[in-house]
């Protein structure tokens, strides 16, 4: 079974008048929590899309680049996202569920916050709204204000990326640990190590961005330390 049809079906498991928020109370453990992330990214790009006003062709098109969504598909992923816009509780109570789902799993609350990044940078500009909206996700994340910066400087292209927060250590760092951190990165960012920690394959392809970033912050140090 496909993951949009595993979305589909629970989905269909709602009473009516429930809201998308109760979807995440019913997918707590393996294998359904890569139906869970699948969800959280729609839901939380949903609400993020109402944080800078409006929802652009090139943010669906973002959803597609983090989602294989074939044309069978695309009813129940619209699904997803019109139950999250059109829901009344705030993107709080989803981020707040979704840490409490992923706890015990912080590498994968990180995979979805860089699918958000994705999604706010796909029509090329950083709304302060959107900065705002995934900064307090992070906040609920639990996710340091270090790893926040590390995301924003491969996203957002307001300068240049500075390795050193790419890779999330200090400027003045031995080369010898700034090599042991950027292998770490490489090891956990591998598609096998996603796939385990819940990211479903056909969000895997986050992956192939983050280590072009990675590699080449990595081979910006090697070159300035000379």
């Amino acid at each position: 079974m496909s993951l949009w049809s595993r979305i589909s079906d629970a989905l269909a498991a709602l009473s009516s008048g429930e809201g998308l928020a109760a979807v995440f109370d019913k997918l707590r453990a393996p294998p359904e929590r890569s139906v869970a992330f699948a969800i959280a990214v729609i839901a939380l790009g949903a609400k993020m899309a109402k944080a800078d006003g409006h929802v652009t062709r090139d943010e669906v098109t973002a959803f597609r680049e983090v989602f294989h969504i074939a044309a069978k598909d695309e009813a129940g992923a619209a699904r997803v996202f019109n139950l999250a816009r059109t829901d009344v509780a705030g993107f709080e109570d989803y981020a707040t569920r979704i840490h409490a789902m992923f706890a015990s799993q912080p590498e994968t609350l990180t995979d979805l916050l860089e699918g958000l990044f994705h999604i706010a940078m796909a029509d090329g500009f950083y709304h302060p709204n959107e900065d705002a909206f995934l900064e307090e996700v992070s906040h609920i994340f639990a996710i340091s204000d270090s790893d926040f910066k590390a995301l924003r400087a491969r996203f957002v292209p307001d300068a240049v990326p500075d390795p050193y927060s790419v890779l999330g250590v200090a400027s003045d760092m031995d080369l010898a640990d700034i090599r042991t951190a950027w292998r770490k990165l490489v090891r956990e960012n591998h598609p096998d190590a996603m796939m385990a920690r819940g990211v479903p394959e056909e969000a895997v392809r986050l992956a192939e961005k983050r280590m072009i970033d990675i590699n080449r912050a990595w081979e910006d140090i090697q070159s300035e330390r000379g």
